[in-house]
């Protein structure tokens, strides 16, 4: 099968190129899907939106910048969430609107680049040629949410950004073919909104936060093209050291997940979701209801917290309440903590040629123990 494996999105190295000329020989027989690595400010995911985007706009004003480095030197990327941009809108301001359609975000302009190599590479047969390029993009709210502070000026600012994510992905389309292309939407802070309600034991009140994060998934989906393939990635963060966040069940993610794919208004391709380091029942029941209406799951299962049973141990667990799905890690590589290998294993050197070897052989080995469960 080729759709065993899952990348999520970012890789630690420099070039498009070094992402597609490792993972495609390495893995590419596994995946539908590859992503560039998510190079330059993307590494920082949603803080380059933050830095380029929102501070200096026109309708809003910076109420807190990152910290600056330990030589005193300003900086754009934030340490942790205690110093992540913070914004507010401009008094007199209804709608914040975002101009240069299709560019602004920058997404657009990174996409058509890596594209470029990635077709050359498929050409060469470093690429399988069933293997679909894929583009990682935060949903609005990730975009969004950690940096207003204020519900009420959040909502003046997300219908105009969802417009330009929607500029952004229908200039994409005019650059490259939508047989080639896969768009995944990121969700992190999403992930985050609806778990505030949960810990309260507000079951309606986290539904209702799942339909209202799960809004622009609609509206952006009537514009993509039914050939270009779609997919969800939930995460529980990575800022403050990955997993920011340790909900005791899977519970926000499926309601997550159920909303942007009753949202979107057609096919799914696929979904992804993390995991901890459970293998016992009651953190993976609630995935008895997600309702993938045809998408392909992947369970973000490939990391370093499984007891001395494994990976092999959650696998089994998760066949119980999901007959059918492939395997990812859990999030991104390229926002992974400082010491590379606390993502996968102790045991990994410091070097990225290291950790990349390390990425490839965790991802192999995953595959034969995933068909090794699902086989029996």
């Amino acid at each position: 099968m080729n759709n065993d494996l899952l990348l999520v999105g970012s890789i630690p190295l420099n070039t498009p190129e070094e992402v597609f000329q490792a993972f495609g020989p390495g893995i590419g027989e596994w995946l539908d899907y590859l992503p560039d690595g998510e190079i330059g400010d993307r590494r920082y995911w949603i803080d380059g939106i933050g830095h380029r985007v929102l501070n200096g706009h026109r309708e809003m004003e910076t109420i807190r910048y990152p910290d600056p480095d330990e030589n005193g030197v300003e900086t754009w990327r934030p340490q942790g969430n205690h110093d992540q941009y913070q914004f507010r809108v401009k008094s007199g301001i209804q709608k914040v609107r975002f101009g240069d359609p299709g560019w602004r975000l920058g997404y657009t302009r990174d996409a058509i680049n890596s594209y470029y190599v990635f077709k050359n590479l498929k050409k060469e047969g470093l690429i399988p040629r069933h293997v679909r390029f894929q583009v990682c993009i935060p949903l609005t709210y990730s975009c969004l949410a950690a940096f207003i502070p204020d519900p009420d000026d959040l909502e003046k600012v997300v219908p105009g950004f969802t417009d330009s994510l929607i500029a952004e992905i229908t200039e994409m389309f005019n650059h490259i073919p939508s047989s080639e292309l896969a768009i995944q939407w990121d969700m992190a802070i999403e992930n985050r909104l609806i778990e505030i309600p949960l810990k309260k034991g507000n079951l309606e009140g986290a539904k209702a936060a799942a339909e209202r994060v799960a809004g622009p998934a609609r509206d952006i989906c009537l514009t993509i093209p039914k050939e270009v393939a779609i997919g969800y990635h939930s995460c529980y963060g990575t800022l403050d050291g990955w997993p920011s966040r340790t909900p005791p069940d899977a519970t926000g993610t499926v309601l997550l997940l159920n909303a942007v794919i009753e949202a979107s208004g057609r096919p799914v391709e696929f979904v992804h979701f993390p995991t901890l380091a459970a293998s016992d029942e009651a953190f993976f029941k609630p995935f008895e209801n997600l309702n993938l209406q045809g998408a392909r799951a992947y369970v973000g299962a490939i990391h370093h917290l499984h007891g001395p049973d494994g990976l092999r141990a959650q696998i089994e667990c998760i066949k119980r309440f999901l007959p059918e799905f492939g395997l990812a890690a859990p999030c991104g590589f390229g926002r992974a903590p400082e010491r590379p290998g606390q993502l996968l294993s102790d045991n990994v050197g410091d070097s990225a040629r290291d950790y990349i070897g390390e990425i490839i052989q965790e991802h192999v080995k995953a595959v034969e123990i995933l068909r090794d469960v699902m086989s029996n």
